[in-house]
């Protein structure tokens, strides 16, 4: 496989290209949780976690649930639920290793995003998880994020994506099968795009935690 040509490997190589930046765009870092990432947060349904393993591994994960589902614990701390998933735990396994991570948190409708960096553990405090019940079911764990740093990151990209306006999705049909994909990505015998499809429908229906009667 050919690999790429005139990269660019020095930052003043990258700075011959592209400017520093403005200082606002540097001094928006500050190193707490402030009424104004509460209010992001607290909207927010929906979040990529990023982390790296020992080795240098990468992982970007997304989490969502109602809007809040990301608990802020004081100024400095955040817990996020480990709902059911698919039970790989690449993120899990690289905060167990290095603990560092990267939270980007989306409002449906709104550009900005919110980045919070810092160090994470895996916890199964008592008292965190139960301010963490999600319609009668209590997660086992939870991520504990201790924040370093957080900033509100500008729109400029999803703006570029229109992705939050309606009239640029593409029709479902013109959609790639992801039933299918999965069925040729797996290849096992009997595996078809139809079974694939009855497995992802059984999936989410089993891992949305309805409440227990």
């Amino acid at each position: 496989m050919p690999g790429f040509q005139h990269c660019i490997t020095t930052m003043d190589e990258l700075r011959t290209l592209i400017p520093p930046p403005d200082a606002p765009a540097v001094k928006k870092d500050i190193d707490r949780v402030d009424v104004h990432c509460r209010a992001f947060i607290r909207r927010s349904p929906f979040l990529v976690i990023a982390s790296t393993g020992a080795d240098g591994t990468c992982d970007a994960s997304p989490k969502g649930g109602d809007p809040g589902f990301v608990r802020v614990l004081d100024d400095h701390r955040l817990a996020i639920p480990d709902y059911p998933g698919n039970r790989r735990l690449d993120s899990w396994a690289n905060i167990l290793t290095t603990g560092q991570l990267q939270l980007i948190f989306f409002i449906p409708g709104v550009l900005e995003t919110l980045r919070i960096s810092g160090r994470g553990c895996l916890t199964r405090d008592p008292e965190i998880l139960a301010i963490l019940d999600d319609r009668g079911r209590t997660p086992k764990l939870a991520l504990g994020v201790d924040v370093e740093v957080a900033f509100l990151q500008c729109g400029k990209s999803l703006k570029r994506s229109a992705l939050w306006d309606a009239q640029t999705w593409p029709a479902r049909e013109d959609v790639p099968s992801v039933a299918r994909a999965l069925a040729d990505h797996i290849a096992l015998p009997g595996l078809t795009e139809e079974v694939a499809s009855h497995y992802l429908a059984k999936d989410l229906e089993k891992n949305l935690w309805p409440p227990e009667e």
